[in-house]
Parts: structure tokens; sequence; C-alpha cells
């Protein structure tokens, strides 16, 4: 996938709103949202499309002041392209009952969307669109990092991490180009997901590829267009209090080596009891094998006693097994959900709808610990 700083860049192009610009809560969102780690695998390059100058320097001036850790960094791109570049936005087709001043609305944010692509073209491996107007899951882009490992030797045009409009689809930046002649080929014709719709179609991606639960909300009640009512929300975004946990029958296998007095099963169990090891090396695991594979929806990891942090795994990770050969105490292909952090995760499961069901969920040492760990407790969701 290239190297860590190539991985993503998210794409947003924003001009001015009637009621109000959403644009600076979006990257706020999208920093607080990641952790530093994260952030090196990313890339923010915005689009500022609207040509009053005395927007496009208080946005930028806002921008600069408020970002410029994340500028210097480079991790911040900020682009605009002059009125002159942009094809004619008179005398355009009339279509679906659309007024003329929302014909060319539409028609010139084809032409945005596509000039933010072109420029993204070289800066990464992968492309996200998001609107201007977002608050983004925690962890998101370790999330699509995720599915980007599980897809990478897959065909497909567009990846969806939401529902909503042209929010949350995922390019390769190799499939950039042929995309951005489309947009401005065909810029008048339609909106630009209607567009996305069509071009799928001409590259044989008969359906969405869509992933839940949607890592993207929309903020506010009013689109970029004046007058234009928005209520839309993202489907099931990563906030629900979805109760307590399930852990249906399994059994568990490892590496560990089991203290004197320890239950194994104890990590698994809904009680208060945990399971002790006295050493953690790197490579060692613990695997909870489920007796029926099922969709797991949600998965936390808790180790360390509770004590001044004590016994907790600082240096982990939890991985999802699938199985195909009916293998009866392992899997025989992991996806990697994420990292410990404090000896803690919870973390939901980002799946297709017509997912594959989970066998295996591995919690692996990637760091010999310096002394014994606790497992509290290995919790699953079901759906």
């Amino acid at each position: 996938m290239g190297d860590p700083a190539e991985l993503l860049t998210i794409g947003i192009s924003s001009a001015q709103h009637p009621q109000r610009s959403y644009l600076l809560d979006t990257l706020q969102s999208i920093f607080f949202a990641s952790t530093p780690s994260e952030l090196k695998h990313i890339i923010v390059l915005v689009h500022l499309a609207d040509p009053d100058p005395k927007w496009l320097h208080q946005m930028v001036s806002n921008i600069s002041s408020l970002f410029k850790p994340y500028i210097q960094a480079r991790q911040l791109v900020v682009i605009s392209t002059p009125l002159k570049n942009y094809l004619p936005l008179k005398h355009l087709k009339k279509k679906f009952n659309d007024t003329p001043t929302y014909v060319a609305f539409r028609s010139k944010q084809n032409m945005e969307y596509a000039f933010l692509m072109n420029f993204a073209t070289n800066h990464s491996d992968y492309f996200l669109m998001i609107e201007d107007g977002v608050k983004c899951a925690p962890g998101f882009v370790t999330q699509i990092a995720t599915i980007l490992s599980a897809w990478e030797y897959k065909p497909y045009v567009t990846l969806e991490f939401s529902q909503l409009g042209f929010t949350g689809k995922l390019f390769r930046t190799r499939d950039l180009p042929r995309f951005v002649h489309f947009l401005l080929l065909f810029y008048q014709e339609m909106p630009c997901d209607y567009l996305l719709s069509h071009f799928l179609d001409l590259l044989m991606q008969k359906k969405p590829i869509q992933f839940f639960p949607s890592l993207f909300q929309h903020r506010g009640n009013y689109s970029s267009f004046k007058g234009k009512f928005n209520s839309l929300k993202g489907k099931d975004l990563e906030e629900n209090d979805i109760g307590s946990p399930s852990n249906p029958a399994a059994s568990i296998y490892t590496s560990l080596q089991v203290a004197k007095g320890s239950v194994l099963m104890n990590a698994y169990s809904l009680d208060e009891n945990f399971f002790y090891t006295k050493e953690a090396n790197v490579g060692s695991h613990l695997t909870v094998v489920l007796d029926k594979p099922a969709k797991v929806i949600q998965v936390q990891v808790l180790t360390g006693s509770g004590l001044k942090e004590e016994n907790q795994l600082k240096e982990g990770q939890v991985e999802l097994g699938f199985d195909s050969s009916n293998r009866s105490n392992d899997c025989d292909d992991y996806i990697l959900l994420g990292f410990l952090v404090n000896g803690i995760l919870n973390k939901q499961v980002l799946s297709e709808e017509s997912g594959k069901k989970v066998k295996c969920v591995r919690l692996l040492v990637t760091a010999t610990a310096p002394s014994g760990i606790v497992v509290r407790h290995i919790n699953l969701w079901i759906k």
C-alpha cells in the first residue's frame, strides 16, 4: 500500500454556505478523531471552491490559524481553482425539473470535485471523498485501513463508508483520472452521486460495496445550496449504545503460559473473574474460537488489574478470523480489527452488509511484556 504517509488522501470541497459553514468543524473532527499514528497515514486536501475573494481570504486565515501544526506537518493542504478554469455555467441542459440556478450549482459542484480529485491523483494510494459538513467516527482511519488491507487484491471501483450523498466514497487513486474525465464530460447532466452510479455501471461494479456502521454523520440541517433543507443522517454512526455483550459459546486456546491457579476461560466469562499469565512474549496469542460462526458487531478487550495501570498488555492487537476449512481450534484467514490503547480495545466491527461471519477473535502480543498480564475480559456483541 505504499509508505505510511501515502496511504490515504481525504478530500473536501467547500464553497460559501447560505446559512453557515461547517468546514472548520469538519476539519476539527478529522484531526480529533485520529490518533497521532493515524495522522501519519493521511493527507487532508481542502478545495476552497468559491470565487469570492473576501470569503477565500477569511477561510484561508481561519484554517491557517486553527490548524497551523497540521499544515506545517504537511497533513493539511489547501487549494483553490480560479473561476476561469471552469467550463461554461450558462445555457446548461435542464433535467429533473431543476431550476436553472440549481442546474448551475450542481454542474459547478461536479467540476469542483473533478478539480479536487485531479490534484489528489499523485498524493497517495487511496482517495476518500467527504463533504464539508460531517462528523467523523473516532478511529475511522484505522477502520478504513483494515478494510483496505482485506480488499487490497479484490476488484472494485469504490468502497462506501457512508450512505450520505458523496461522503465516504473511497477510490484507488489510479482510478481517479478516468472518473475526473467522466465528471467533466457529463458535468451538466446530473448530480455527482448520480454520475458516480453510472460510472460504476460502466466499469462493471453492479452494486455498491457498503460497510456498516457509517463512519460519517452530516452536521446541520441545510445543504450548501440556498434554500435546500438537509436532514440526512448516517446509518448507525458509531455512537450507539448496543447493550450488554453476549459472548456466545466458544473454546479458548492460547500460547501464553498459564499462571498456576489461573483459569483460561475466565478471560471470556461475563463475571468478574480474570485470566493471568506470568509472561507475554511477542507472537503469543489468546484466541476465542466460536462454536458457530457469527456476525460480530463489536469487540471489547480489557487487560490490566485496574490498579495503577499494572499488568496491562501495552503492545497488542486484536484480529478477526474467518475459516473456510472447518478447522476446530483456529482460523485460516485473519484481518486486523485494531490496536490496544492503554491495555484496552473497544471497537465496533465495520463489515459489509453481506459480510462473512466471524469464527475467531485473536488477541496477539506484538511486543514482549516486561511483566505478567491480566486479561479481564474479551467481550463480543453478536447481531
